[in-house]
């Protein structure tokens, strides 16, 4: 069942359904119809038949309640684990390079602890715990700043092509003089 902004059901709602189920197996205990029970109740044939067969199958504890079907969330002692882990980098990790992706981060997590989240859900995790997106600076280790300032005053107007001349040209084809 779908709802309203992608959300759940709430404590409350998932109490007042399993309320509902447990009425449900009243009447299983008293003999009567699905179709009898869904009509009183006032859901579908096809729940009430899965109530019952769930009933059947394990009890009164097949009806109730599961919890929060939420996302698995991690303690803090995992939470502080997990730092420690991306601290360490990925290098450790088996990975070639020194970036964290979420895609990385989800695999760690799904290694050290068992859980498994989606990119989304990773980032929700990170973001909640005080992690932020970061992109790495885009030039080389072994930079020399200085280096690169030298090159630019003093090769670079060496090998760069001279600029053009700086009166105007001609829109022409071919050169205004051999008309």
């Amino acid at each position: 069942m779908r709802y309203a902004q992608g959300g759940g059901l709430t404590d409350a709602g998932r109490a007042a359904r399993e309320r509902v189920r447990l009425l449900a197996v009243e009447r299983f205990e008293d003999g009567q119809k699905n179709r009898e029970i869904a009509a009183a109740l006032r859901v579908s044939e096809r729940s009430v038949e899965r109530w019952r067969r769930q009933w059947r199958e394990r009890g009164e504890a097949g009806v109730r309640s599961k919890g929060s079907p939420g996302r698995p969330r991690l303690s803090e002692a995992q939470i502080a684990r997990l730092a420690r882990e991306l601290e360490r980098g990925p290098l450790v990790h088996g990975w070639a390079d020194q970036r964290w992706t979420l895609a990385r981060i989800k695999t760690l997590i799904g290694r050290l602890f068992h859980v498994s989240y989606t990119v989304e859900g990773t980032w929700r995790l990170l973001r909640r715990h005080g992690w932020s997106w970061q992109q790495p600076a885009r030039r080389a280790i072994e930079r020399d700043d200085e280096a690169v300032e030298v090159w630019k005053k003093e090769t670079w107007p060496l090998v760069r092509e001279p600029r053009r001349r700086a009166t105007g040209g001609s829109s022409s084809r071919t050169r205004p003089g051999s008309r």
